[in-house]
């Protein structure tokens, strides 16, 4: 392993904003963790994973925040993006615990996000 790092400067996101989300194995984790009944793992573990649901949810929130600025300033489905964008920078500014409690949390936040997304990019039928 290197002690060299590089410092990437992106102000737009527009690095972010090619990445794709590998949507399906975020799920499937998100899935996972949610159907924890009595988890048993060392705290470590529960960091590590809050960890990578923390990275995911910042890159859909990312995702979500490009999809609602693109809409019309009056459009109730860039409000609803809102509430839910404020709500996920309120948790994602919590620190992390070494606790399912947290994971759990995390795990809501990403499905939350994602059904949001997925109604930012709905196509909406053509009113007359």
């Amino acid at each position: 392993m290197s002690d060299t790092y590089i410092v990437l400067y992106d102000p737009r996101g527009l690095i972010e904003a090619e990445l794709p989300l590998g949507r399906a194995p975020h799920e499937a984790l998100v899935t996972a963790v949610l159907a924890w009944k009595n988890p048993d793992l060392a705290p470590r573990d529960y960091e590590q994973i809050a960890l990578q649901l923390t990275g995911h949810a910042r890159a859909v929130a990312a995702d979500v925040r490009r999809h609602a600025a693109a809409l019309p300033k009056n459009a109730g489905r860039g409000a609803l993006a809102e509430v839910v964008l404020r709500e996920a920078d309120g948790r994602l500014s919590a620190p992390l615990e070494g606790t399912a409690r947290c994971v759990q949390n995390r795990a809501r936040l990403v499905r939350a996000l994602y059904t949001r997304l997925d109604r930012l990019t709905e196509v909406l039928p053509a009113t007359p």
